[in-house]
Order: C-alpha cells, then structure tokens, then sequence
C-alpha cells in the first residue's frame, strides 16, 4: 500500500468522524422534554454515551473504502478480518450503552471476534492462542480507561501513533491502514470529547479502540521481520492500560471490593484527589503514554538496545505502587459500640426524682416568690419533707413536728 493511499484514508476518517460528531453533538445539546420529572432527558444522555459510534463509523468506512479500492494489496485478508472482529466488539459495545449489561457477558463475544481476526490472518495455533489472550486482555484493559474526559482518546492517539510508525517500519505496510485512519478519527473525536466533554466514546468506541490497537499490535508483531525485537517492543506500548488495570484490581483486591464493579479508583481518580485537574489528567497519561510508546519505536527500529525496554515497565510499576497510597475509597461510618450507646443515652433517658407532694393543709408556694416549681412548702416559707417509708401518713408527721 502506498503513502498516498494511508494519507487519503486518513484524511477521509478524520472528515468522516468530525462531521458524524458535530450532528451527534448537536442532537445531544438539543432541549428535549424530559421524561422523569426533574431529570435530564434520557435521549440526550444516550446520545452523549454513543458519541464513540462516529469514531467507529469514520475508521470503518475509511478502512473499508481502501480495502474495495484494493489498496491492501496481498493483506486484504488480515486487514479485513481485523476491520470485522473491531467492529463486532463496537456492537457489542453500542448494545451496552443503550441497555447495559454485566461486564462477563462480553468476553464471549471479545474472544470470537479475536478467533476470527487470528484465523484470517493464518497465524499458527500457538501464535494464535497468544494472540487471542492479547487481544482480549489489552481491549479491556483499553476500555477501562474511559472514565475521565478526553483520557482514552488521548492514549488512543497516542498509542496508534507508535503502533504506525513500527508498521511504517516493519514488512507489510498494509498494517499501517488501520492505525493512521484511526489516529485521524480519533483526531477529529477529541474536538468533542476534551474536557468539558460534549460526547462520550462509550462502550462501543471503547472497545473498538481498544480491539483495533491490540489486533494491529499483534499482527504488526507477527508481520514483522525476525531480526527485530517485536516480541518485546511491541506489548510495551500497552503499559499505561496495563499499569491502569493492575491499580484497579490491586486497590479492590485490597479493600475486599467487588473486581467487576467500576468505582471511582481508576488512574485520574486518585490524580483529581491530589488537586489534578481533568485536563491536567489527560495530558499526564498522554505524556506517561508517550514514554513507553517512544521507547517501544526506537527499538523496533533498532535504534535502541531492546534493555532499555524494561524502564517503562518499571517506572509503571513504581507509579502504580506511589497511587496506591493515595486513598481511593471512603470509609464506612462505624455504628457505634452497645456500652459507648449506653453510657451515651444514660443521661437522657435516666428516672428523674419525683417531687414531694404537698401534704394536706399546707399552702403551696407564694405568687412571685421565685420558688421552684413541684418544690411544696409550708405556711413559714421552709421546705416539706418528703414522708418516710414508715408507712405513717403525711398529717401525723405534719402534727409531730407542730
């Protein structure tokens, strides 16, 4: 495939996706009449939740175009089974924004569309198996970055960007088709999804994100010439969704929290924590990205000793351990203890003395005098005595003391 034919796909991908995402964006910003009183309008936020589908449309019509045109030459094959498994995962991902459903569910359909991308690609049944577990492992490692505005489209970006310069660099240029239309649809998607976001990738441009740059990375890595350490070079470019996904399971694993049930724990949930702003969030793990992504090329192209390939697994594992100790989760409110309610409640709740009534004949307390109330006295002013338990009436020790 020519430099010609990868440019023109691109540009077409970028048009495609920016015109998609301008209607989808204006049709979410539409005043709808809300259906539940009080509440946003549930088609707006289904709108801003499958903004991803215009990435998926722009790439795959651009992709798609190139491939009728012939331009893949002897890798049609590879190029369009890839195309396929990415797009049946971006359905399955376009079903779970319109009615979500668990998270198990889509392993299944992950791992058949990565069958099939193995199969038309005729990689041998051990490469194959390897394949298979990548792809299903960095496609949702991928997905779970979308939980802050603008941050798996910047990673995305950047992550198909070095992915495009190894397959510039390796012996089937036809690879390079779907990495450069997705780095231009992906281009053309941050107009919107930048911070404050208008539209959403979602599930569905999640998982084709993710599907389309672990796919690529494994055919780059089997197309590529065996003086080359792509064995090595290649999977680094996976580090910061790696690195984002063993935070998540460590934190929860640790707190005795469910490993499926998506909480506030992720990478730029723990930077908002320590004043990071969102933004400021996208840019650190685009940079972040950047640094296993430069290192991974350069040794593709052997420019650099493939040792220095351990430094970006390194400092991502040192990085995941420095989050760590930044608090992710709330602490329960602990019930207070029996004996601590007890002695609390003692106070309010203990007998209050009753008052001494007043014995027969004797005159209550004057008008205005101050005297306290249920406090009787005698004719002199002085306090009565409460009887004693002598079971003598209150007249005979009146008459006693008289």
């Amino acid at each position: 495939m020519n430099v010609l034919g990868i440019i023109a796909s691109g540009v077409a991908a970028l048009f495609i996706t920016v015109a998609l995402a301008k209607g989808a964006r204006r049709a979410a910003l539409r005043p709808h009449a809300p259906d539940e009183s009080g509440g946003r309008a549930p088609r707006a936020a289904a709108l801003r939740r499958t903004g991803g589908a215009t990435v998926v449309l722009g790439v795959g019509t651009a992709v798609g175009g190139a491939l009728w045109l012939g331009a893949a030459d002897d890798s049609a094959g590879s190029v369009a089974g890839l195309l396929a498994g990415a797009g049946i995962v971006a359905a399955l991902g376009l079903v779970h924004d319109l009615k979500p459903f668990r998270a198990a569910l889509r392993l299944p359909v992950q791992t058949a569309a990565a069958v099939l991308v193995v199969c038309l690609a005729g990689l041998s049944p051990a490469a194959g198996v390897l394949a298979v577990l990548w792809i299903v492992l960095v496609t949702n490692a991928f997905a779970l970055l979308d939980h802050a505005d603008g941050l798996l489209t910047t990673v995305g970006l950047v992550t198909a960007a070095g992915l495009l310069a190894c397959a510039a660099l390796g012996g089937d240029p036809a690879l390079t088709l779907l990495p450069a239309t997705l780095v231009a649809g992906l281009s053309g998607f941050l107009l919107h999804n930048w911070h404050p976001a208008r539209l959403r990738l979602g599930a569905s441009g999640a998982q084709f994100t993710g599907f389309a740059l672990a796919a690529s990375g494994a055919l780059i890595q089997e197309a590529a010439p065996s003086g080359r350490a792509a064995w090595a070079a290649l999977p680094v470019l996976a580090t910061v969704a790696l690195a984002d996904t063993a935070l998540v399971l460590i934190s929860r694993r640790r707190a005795a929290r469910s490993l499926l049930r998506d909480t506030d724990d992720h990478i730029a949930h723990r930077l908002r924590r320590v004043r990071v702003t969102v933004p400021g969030a996208a840019v650190l793990l685009a940079l972040w990205t950047a640094v296993p992504v430069t290192t991974a090329t350069l040794v593709y192209a052997e420019l650099l000793h493939p040792a220095f390939l351990l430094l970006p697994p390194a400092g991502s594992v040192a990085a995941v351990f420095v989050l760590l100790r930044i608090p992710a989760y709330t602490p329960p409110r602990t019930a207070p203890s029996r004996t601590a309610a007890r002695r609390t409640a003692a106070p309010a709740t203990g007998a209050a003395i009753p008052s001494a009534a007043p014995a027969p004949g004797v005159a209550g307390p004057a008008p205005g005098k101050g005297a306290p109330s249920g406090t009787a006295r005698t004719a002199a002013g002085r306090p009565t005595v409460p009887p004693p338990p002598t079971g003598r009436s209150a007249a005979g020790v009146a008459a006693e003391r008289s």
